[in-house]
């Protein structure tokens, strides 16, 4: 038997059939990528007059969140919870700043597919620079999925961050070569390639597609203070070609280590954690004792200021006594958030110490604890990099380095008392109210 012609599609019929499908593709699209919130707008209180931004480099990932309601159990699924969130440390970091009055520039490289645009729109709602985020044709968006118990705790992950080491170019960093050399400060996050971060610090060459490009290294050449950001403990050792370049970084304890391993003989320094302490000054000191070596290791490499994390413990601030970060204070620009800041915080600080970090001269090497708040944890995503977020928003607002360190670990708190990576909003009288707190509890531990 012959089979019966095919009968052609009318042109209103193929519209049809194609509409019908964008239709159904789009309805996928909303279920997996749900539309951004509207508290992704700027604080108002806040808004940063136009002006050279900070610069962040490093990736945009989309986070997928899973959250069990009862305990994981190896090789089976548990009812729970899964969120997708905007994530990706620098990224995470600069929209942080942005809610707390900086408009940072962020240069980082997105693929051109449902979780790019997600992000793309999910910046663009926020009211910042897209012109540094580069949408690559036919690669896959970094993305990050994350398992936590039920504490909030991170108890697996897997990460595809691929197409940041490979399209996050030292050729496209050169594109932006002005706004770093004029920005109050630059941040690299460790999923850049080793190249690329090289390129942002240092005069280097590099290969790119076959031919050779001259970089002259616009942050180190231009006198603006470099932050690494670790990113995890095995991407830390990216920091040993560029130490000496750096200002300050802003590790955990075991990245502290490891990248004080990077640097010297593998396994020269170690952490050996404490079992069982009386209180929480027992822990700090044995903490000190334990992780001071690293510490005072990196500053002889060169590394300005060392922001060691410890968690529920607070943070180590250790640098030189005449440490200045923010040079030029001309960059730096005022904003109301960090002017109700400043009003809170000025003078609390361990008034009868004798010590200037800002003092010419000065040779000492002084190690501060600065304590954490208590807070009710929902999940501990994103405390870090609204630590550092928080850190660096200040210090372009013109706030000291001791204050700064105090309104990060501030804003750390509002971040884990919140579901998202960065919460929706932030109240400056009460970042300024817990920070205020942590200065008048902080301690000086070291400075000979």
């Amino acid at each position: 038997m012959s089979t019966p012609p095919a009968v052609p599609m009318t042109a209103a019929a193929a519209a049809a059939a194609a509409s019908s499908s964008r239709r159904r593709m789009e309805a996928v699209r909303r279920h997996l990528l749900p539309r951004p919130p509207p508290v992704l707008s700027l604080n108002q209180l806040s808004a940063a007059e136009a002006g050279e931004s900070p610069v962040i480099i490093g990736g945009m990932v989309l986070d997928i969140h899973a959250k069990p309601s009862v305990p994981p159990h190896p090789g089976t699924t548990v009812p729970g919870m899964v969120k997708y969130i905007g994530g990706g440390v620098a990224r995470n970091i600069a929209e942080c700043m942005a809610k707390l009055g900086t408009q940072p520039h962020m240069i980082s490289v997105i693929g051109d597919d449902m979780a790019g645009d997600f992000l793309l729109k999910y910046w663009r709602v926020a009211g910042l620079c897209t012109d540094g985020i580069l949408q690559v044709p036919d690669v896959t968006t970094p993305v990050v999925s994350n398992v936590f118990d039920r504490n909030g705790e991170l108890f697996a992950g897997v990460a595809s961050v691929q197409a940041v080491e490979t399209f996050l170019t030292p050729s496209w960093i050169y594109q932006f070569y002005r706004r770093i050399s004029t920005a109050p400060l630059l941040m690299l996050d460790a999923n850049l390639s080793p190249e690329s971060l090289q390129a942002a610090c240092k005069r280097s060459k590099f290969s790119d597609k076959h031919y050779v490009v001259l970089f002259v290294s616009v942050a180190y050449e231009s006198g603006v203070p470099v932050l690494f950001e670790p990113v995890s403990v095995v991407k830390s050792s990216r920091i040993a070609p560029i130490a000496e370049h750096i200002t300050c970084t802003s590790p955990n304890e075991i990245e502290l280590v490891a990248m004080a391993n990077a640097l010297s003989t593998p396994g020269k320094f170690n952490l050996v954690k404490l079992e069982q302490c009386n209180n929480k000054a027992e822990s700090v000191d044995y903490l000190f004792e334990m992780l001071s070596p690293a510490m005072f290791f990196l500053l002889e490499k060169g590394i300005k200021l060392l922001l060691v994390t410890l968690g529920s413990n607070g943070v180590f601030i250790c640098c030189r006594e005449h440490v200045n970060f923010i040079k030029d204070q001309k960059r730096c620009k005022v904003t109301p958030f960090s002017t109700q800041l400043l009003e809170k915080l000025e003078g609390c600080f361990l008034s009868s110490t004798p010590v200037n970090l800002s003092r010419e001269g000065s040779s000492r090497t002084c190690v501060f604890h600065l304590p954490a708040t208590s807070a009710s944890v929902v999940s501990l995503t994103g405390a870090g990099d609204c630590l550092v977020g928080g850190f660096l928003s200040s210090l372009c607002g013109g706030l000291d380095i001791m204050q700064s360190v105090a309104v990060g670990i501030a804003v750390a708190k509002a971040s884990v008392e919140s579901e998202a990576n960065i919460p929706a909003d932030f109240s400056a009288a009460s970042i300024a109210d817990d920070a205020r707190r942590t200065l008048l509890s902080a301690r000086q531990i070291w400075c000979q």
